[in-house]
């Protein structure tokens, strides 16, 4: 997590907090336009320390700049964790369901005294809440919807934030002289979208030493348990990782054991008890005596396999395909020629086109393409068609600067009610990418959004789909929609379906990218990048098409910019 990110977070909590006492409103106005504006920035908030400079910074007096220096130096503020122990946790627990904010979990305390979501749950059971002022029936019910939600997804991180976590410990255990192999295992190798808990595995012939580091690790909050082959911990960041240690010559066998999901390791054994062998975490066994175990190709191999990818491994017919040898060539991160959409200052986005253009460039990337909102989407500062007119002239201008690099003209084009786009078809025409997206009615029922979605498609000039169902993981559900006749019409419509990169969205998932493929619709992995590292989230787009089983060729922007063009 970036600094200006970590100070964005505990400034807006603690916004939340005065506003859930009733605390002086200019007070809290100030420490959400701060938030905001450290989100907004392209520095980094150090150089302003450095500098001494925090005070001329928008909205920062000296104050807010103590504060600012205390939450770099210590990781927190003594004045916000205080603050925090002086509202019931309940509460707290109750800002975190789906369209509750500070005001309406006041509202339910001061007039219900509803402190935690068990008695929430039971007053709108009872419909208790709609008889409160400003919450209706449908509030109420939007309400169980959203605590339905929080109780499927409790006690799991994003995917994102997993691999984070797991990478923080795998570098400062490397430094280790008693690990010799490490590696990240279970369902946070496999990259599914959430994850409850992380898997470490460990090749050391000092047990004892190498569980001792792990467990005095500088981000240890709690040990769980301790012991030479097997130790748990919880994180400063409340996150449980375990860890297991094996010998050198087992480690591709508990690779393999730890990696896989229950039902593709069940499939693994009974392939080797047909092959009167044995296969666990420690080997392959024929008899007493070890065949295998060393490196996941060889385990695999014994048992007459193709090595398998880590996101294959959920019996879906991986182990099938291994065994005639048609499993697919994967894509991979290098095959990424471009991102197709980003987002830049000319509306909701942190930088200019310039910034985004040297930027992809650095990573090899051989063209953008710029997808600013258009003009319906207000508060995400969308174009209008002058405005849009600009940003293609800026475009133009800079592509005389850039010899070996492309930017391409965009928009992330909304889907308005009756299912016509944002822009006519006069403005569409003349741009190199068009995206159409929902923004809005998420509520609405599913033939209403499947039916717009439709129609937006049938418009010549829409070429991807973003986002499709409209999720965000951890917080809003997917809106109701007819997946199969949204992906039989890209097909006919000639409509590429993308794969949202943001560890929020991944979107389209990987089940539906698989039946995408194979009904040879076209998809494209993007970020939706609103700030330069975001663009670093083209790894998440590009698991969920290594779980979806695609290649190269379902993908649009592996290919140059006049293939992707013709493509489109």
């Amino acid at each position: 997590m970036s600094s200006n990110i970590q100070i964005a977070d505990i400034f807006e909590e603690i916004a939340d907090l005065l506003e859930l006492k009733g605390d002086n409103p200019f007070k809290i106005r100030a420490y959400r336009k701060v938030a905001a504006n450290m989100l907004s920035m392209s520095d980094d908030i150090n150089k302003y320390v450095k500098e001494d400079t925090l005070t001329k910074l928008p909205g920062v007096g000296k104050d807010l700049a103590d504060k600012i220096k205390e939450i770099l130096t210590t990781g927190t503020l003594k004045s916000y964790e205080k603050l925090k122990k002086s509202i019931p946790k309940g509460l707290l627990d109750i800002m975190l369901i789906q369209g509750i904010g500070p005001k309406t979990t006041k509202l339910l305390y001061d007039e219900l005294k509803i402190n935690s979501i068990a008695k929430l749950k039971k007053c709108a059971q009872q419909h208790k809440l709609c008889k409160l002022p400003h919450l209706k029936e449908k509030t109420e019910q939007n309400i169980l919807k959203g605590i339905e939600l929080l109780e499927k997804i409790s006690g799991q991180m994003l995917l994102s934030e997993a691999i984070v976590s797991a990478e923080a410990v795998i570098a400062y255990l490397k430094k280790e002289k008693y690990i010799e192999k490490i590696s990240v295992a279970g369902s946070t190798r496999r990259m599914k979208e959430t994850i409850r808990d992380i898997d470490i595995l460990i090749a050391s012939k000092n047990p004892k030493k190498a569980s001792e580091a792990f467990i005095n690790m500088p981000q240890v909050k709690r040990v769980l348990s301790h012991g030479e082959t097997k130790s748990s911990i919880i994180t400063k960041q409340d996150t449980q990782i375990d860890m297991r240690i094996v010998k050198p010559d087992s480690f591709g066998a508990a690779l393999v054991y730890f990696t896989g999901s229950k039902t593709h390791n069940i499939h693994l054994r009974q392939l080797a008890i047909k092959k009167k062998l044995k296969i666990n975490e420690y080997g392959v066994f024929s008899g007493i005596k070890k065949i295998a175990g060393k490196t996941e190709e060889e385990v695999y191999k014994t048992v007459g396999l193709e090595s398998i990818e880590p996101e294959l491994r959920e019996d879906a017919g991986e182990i099938e395909a291994a065994k005639n040898n048609k499993l697919p060539e994967l894509v991979s991160l290098d095959d990424i020629k471009g991102d197709v959409h980003v987002h830049s200052k000319w509306s909701d986005g942190v930088h200019s086109i310039e910034e985004i253009a040297r930027a992809c460039r650095q990573i090899g990337y051989k063209y953008v393409a710029i997808t600013d909102h258009s003009q319906s989407l207000k508060i995400a500062g969308g174009l209008s068609e002058k405005e849009l007119a600009k940003k293609n002239k800026e475009i133009d201008n800079l592509n005389k600067k850039f010899k070996d690099f492309k930017i391409l003209k965009g928009v992330e084009v909304d889907i308005k009610q009756d299912g016509t786009l944002d822009y006519p078809d006069t403005i569409l025409k003349d741009l190199d990418v068009v995206i159409i997206a929902i923004h809005t009615g998420f509520k609405q029922s599913k033939e209403i959004i499947t039916k717009k979605i439709l129609k937006a498609m049938d418009n010549k000039y829409a070429h991807i789909l973003a986002h499709p169902t409209g999720r965000l993981l951890a917080t809003r559900q997917a809106y109701g929609l007819d997946m199969q006749a949204i992906l039989k019409h890209a097909k006919e419509t000639n409509t590429a379906i993308e794969i949202n990169g943001n560890p929020q969205r991944l979107d389209l998932d990987d089940i539906n990218s698989r039946t995408a493929s194979e009904m040879g619709i076209k998809l494209a992995l993007t970020t939706d990048t609103h700030r330069l590292e975001q663009l670093s989230y083209m790894r998440y787009a590009v698991s969920v098409a290594h779980r979806g089983w695609l290649t190269k060729k379902d993908i649009l922007n592996t290919h140059s910019v006049p293939e992707l063009l013709k493509g489109l």
